[in-house]
């Protein structure tokens, strides 16, 4: 098989087929860059809490109530906090919810509340925790 020869004019000039050294490198460190970038941010928000809590027990109490005992594991024991538990209803739906104050102390402790429900409870869990406690929480 044999190759023509285009007309000079017609194309114009014939391009290199492949592109100068320093823009491969050029996008090599963008891509670097960017996923460095994604990792951290990746990291940040689905990287361990530095503060959450764990259901141990719950028992439903007269007058559509439930106690619930949490476990909290923090990495700052010098900082209060603060955890949310819920109660749902037969249907699922949340009936009751409760911030819980966490005071500083050890790395891991356990917490007992009453959280009162607007219909039956039948199950309690820990919706979350965090370090920014409102100004109307205290330990008492």
């Amino acid at each position: 098989m044999t190759t023509r020869a285009l007309p000079e004019g017609r194309y114009g000039k014939a391009r290199g087929t492949t592109p100068p050294r320093w823009r491969r490198w050029l996008f090599v460190a963008v891509a670097l860059v960017a996923g460095v970038v994604v990792a951290w941010v990746a990291y940040v928000n689905l990287g361990p809490a530095p503060i959450e809590a764990d259901r141990v027990a719950f028992d439903e109490q007269p007058g559509n109530a439930m106690s619930i005992t949490i476990n909290v594991t923090r990495d700052d024991p010098d900082r209060a906090g603060v955890c949310i538990v819920r109660l749902r209803d037969l249907s699922g739906a949340e009936s009751g919810r409760k911030e819980v104050y966490i005071p500083p102390g050890e790395n891991h402790s356990r917490q007992t509340t009453i959280v009162r429900s607007i219909d039956r409870p039948v199950t309690a869990d820990v919706f979350g925790c965090s370090y920014d406690v409102p100004s109307y929480l205290s330990s008492s």
